[in-house]
């Protein structure tokens, strides 16, 4: 897959699309009906496309977490050590372990340079324990062109999160991939326009 324009991958930083790195994102496809209404409202499958996703960073200690917006996930954040419906951080395996359905991993295109890395865990820091938006989820839906309408309401406000407008915003913040309303994507179309960009590659099966 060729590597778009605006994004050349250095070369001389190493690129293993094997090894989990900051910057890959995680795509869940559940087993429930909140995830099959989602996926049927974004021209996905049913229990096989995304109905959820979160980005692998790294909290300030080094570890290396799941940082997703949820409600759904009973585990306590692994910064703040409470359970939340919003933006929190999880060990990763502990969810793949959990979860009950499929999950993908997305290979970013590149190795994150150092400076990218500290960019990225400090906007997690600054955004952890951000409330759930049940707002951004009906638009997830995305039925009657809802997605493109919220799009034309303004720029994006990081006051409350639905996990792919996390992602996306995250990614704009980077300068990976702007965007003007990170909350006017849902999971199945971010995905998507990210791996035709070329910026995420093909997803791998991780359950």
């Amino acid at each position: 897959m060729s590597v778009p324009a605006s994004n050349p991958s250095p070369v001389h930083v190493y690129f293993d699309p094997n090894a989990l790195k900051p910057g890959d994102i995680i795509g869940f496809s559940g087993e429930g009906l909140i995830g099959d209404l989602i996926n049927i409202g974004t021209w996905g499958i049913p229990r096989w496309n995304i109905c959820h996703v979160g980005i692998v960073g790294e909290a300030l200690d080094g570890r290396q977490l799941l940082f997703e917006s949820t409600t759904l996930d009973d585990l306590p954040c692994e910064i703040t050590g409470v359970k939340f419906d919003g933006t929190q951080a999880h060990d990763l395996d502990t969810v793949v372990k959990r979860y009950r359905g499929r999950v993908w991993r997305y290979p970013l295109y590149r190795t994150l340079y150092e400076f990218e890395r500290r960019r990225l865990t400090d906007f997690l820091m600054g955004t952890i324990h951000v409330p759930y938006s049940k707002m951004e989820a009906l638009h997830a839906a995305d039925f009657m062109g809802l997605s493109l309408f919220e799009s034309m309401l303004g720029e994006t406000h990081l006051h409350h999160l639905f996990c792919s407008g996390w992602v996306a915003a995250m990614y704009a913040y980077l300068g990976l991939w702007p965007t003007c309303n990170a909350g006017s994507w849902n999971p199945n179309h971010l995905v998507r326009y990210l791996r035709r960009r070329g910026i995420v590659y093909r997803p791998r099966r991780m359950k």
